[in-house]
């Protein structure tokens, strides 16, 4: 079984300025100006998926999960309707949060809900900002984080050099345009 669950990283609007809060105001308290990130966990391995992703749409969110887990697998979520369409390919089963419902049986998003919690977190006590620019790579670094988290040290450092073998990141990649603004953080 895995859980798959979206959630949004951007700035509380009790820090915004006046103007922007204004601006904002008519738009109601979810994800507007945010940045959705969608994360599926195997509750068999504990291990974390996630990806920051344009639209939370049902196709992005579908193809996601078609890429992390098996079809015909249980899949939780919570009861927003883009995940439906998740009905056609796995055994689904949805929580109602908006009800009141966190738990039904085996039906919860906790796990997940903790490690966005660990992630916003990290992105408070660690990171401080998050570059939307590179929010991609804030939250893979975490998830490698938390899945080898029970390794010990020497399992922990093996595992980051072999995940570094073949890969450069030159200062020229890591500040072109990506097409997302740096300064702008959250």
């Amino acid at each position: 079984p895995a859980v798959v669950v979206v959630a949004y990283f951007g700035r509380l609007r009790k820090i915004m300025s006046n103007a922007k809060r204004a601006e904002l105001a008519d738009t109601g308290r979810g994800a507007v100006g945010k940045a959705a990130v969608v994360g599926v966990k195997d509750r068999g391995t504990n291990r974390v998926a996630v990806r920051h992703v344009a639209k939370t749409d049902a196709p992005h969110l579908a193809g996601f999960a078609a890429e992390k887990v098996k079809f015909g697998a249980t899949i939780y979520s919570d009861e927003a309707t883009v995940y439906q369409v998740l009905d056609a390919w796995y055994q689904h089963e949805a929580v109602n949060h908006s009800a009141g419902e966190y738990v039904r049986g085996m039906a919860h998003t906790n796990g997940m809900e903790s490690f966005w919690s660990m992630l916003k977190r990290a992105h408070k006590g660690i990171y401080h900002k998050f570059s939307m620019k590179h929010l991609h790579r804030y939250i893979v670094e975490f998830a490698g984080r938390h899945n080898i988290r029970n390794a010990g040290t020497l399992a922990q450092m093996a595992s980051l050099a072999a995940g570094m073998a073949g890969k450069r990141l030159t200062y020229a990649a890591l500040i072109a345009d990506n097409g997302l603004p740096s300064g702008a953080r959250c």
